[in-house]
């Protein structure tokens, strides 16, 4: 009996013991495209890779069932908290429409590093944004390629596009930064004001009279600011847990890297917030705004986007997502993604 029980649990033990292997050893590449037969389509990419940008080491992430399609520019945000950990979670689709490209940016993820702090300011991510973008155009053939920024990557996107409209054919916005630190910690303290006394948050409301108001990251995960529909940061670290492109070190090297990138990038291009110093671009624009974000808060974005100039707008709500509409509702991105570069194709052609 006891050999049984023994070879019982042995026999219990072996998958949690090869899964667990696998998560330290067997991660670190993406998955094959596969058409309908199975093998790779001969049109498409799926590649991990790891450049150099302007004499740092950087990595990329391209997928796309077919190369000819155009190339999208994912910016994330942060400054140095990685997209590409959720790339599998919602952008599969979209692969048959773009050639999507994850970058993790110097420190960041993947690219994570210690001692690069005299690298890292607003002035170098441009750089290397400019020399990625221009590396992408010879690469796919492409004019112009779409460049899609969430959250810090708003702040960067923009920058890029008022500096290089030459490089892209639109510039898509979610979570698109607007305001300085002190607007939205006010447009923060009006909505989670609201919230708080419709659920008798007697300890919120205590915290938002102080001066300035008490509010953390926390307050905006409880109350869905951040994740509609949800309470916490759960269902984002869930879906980063099972990402195939990031190893064990690469999962530990997320917080030290947004902390590291965090800490110390200088702001060296522009005095004060977008919404002030970005007023005029050269290329279509398009903000893709959850209804619940207060992270950024949407409510700041749309007002900017009312003021910013563009040859072409367009503003899409989504009303069922807080932060991360690609994350929350992915197949309604999806489309509106494929309707935007629509939309500048049809633009630049009427320009030629």
């Amino acid at each position: 009996m006891r050999r049984l029980l023994a070879w019982l649990v042995s026999l219990l033990l072996l998958p949690l013991g090869a899964g667990t292997l696998y998560f330290i050893l067997g991660r670190g590449q993406t998955p094959p495209i596969l058409d309908a037969q199975g093998p790779p389509g001969p049109g498409s990419i799926s590649s991990l890779e790891e450049i150099d940008l302007n004499g740092a080491r950087q990595w990329l992430l391209l997928r796309g069932r077919d190369r000819t399609k155009p190339v999208l520019l994912f910016l994330h945000g942060g400054p140095g908290m990685p997209a590409m950990y959720l790339a599998h979670a919602w952008q599969r689709p979209l692969e048959a429409d773009f050639v999507v490209v994850h970058w993790d940016r110097r420190g960041a993820g993947k690219s994570y590093q210690a001692g690069l702090e005299g690298e890292l300011s607003v002035r170098q991510t441009l750089d290397d944004t400019y020399e990625l973008s221009r590396r992408l155009r010879e690469r796919f053939g492409r004019q112009r390629i779409l460049l899609v920024g969430h959250s810090w990557g708003t702040y960067l996107g923009l920058l890029a596009v008022a500096e290089h409209p030459e490089y892209f054919a639109a510039y898509v916005g979610m979570g698109q930064m607007a305001g300085n630190s002190a607007q939205d910690r006010q447009a923060q303290a009006v909505f989670l004001r609201g919230v708080a006394t419709a659920a008798n948050d007697t300890a919120l409301l205590r915290r938002l009279d102080q001066v300035p108001p008490g509010i953390n990251e926390d307050d905006l995960f409880r109350y869905g600011a951040e994740l509609h529909g949800a309470q916490s940061l759960w269902p984002l670290l869930s879906a980063g847990l099972r990402a195939p492109e990031y190893g064990f070190g690469d999962i530990l090297n997320v917080k030290r890297g947004a902390q590291l990138v965090g800490e110390k990038m200088q702001y060296d291009v522009i005095a004060g917030p977008l919404g002030q110093a970005v007023t005029c671009v050269e290329v279509p624009v398009f903000f893709f705004l959850g209804r619940h974000d207060y992270t950024t808060p949407a409510p700041l974005a749309a007002a900017y986007f009312g003021k910013l100039n563009a040859p072409l707008k367009g503003l899409v709500w989504f009303e069922d997502s807080a932060h991360f509409p690609f994350f929350e509702e992915p197949e309604r991105c999806r489309s509106e993604l494929v309707q935007a570069w629509q939309m500048a194709d049809s633009f630049w052609a009427s320009c030629r």
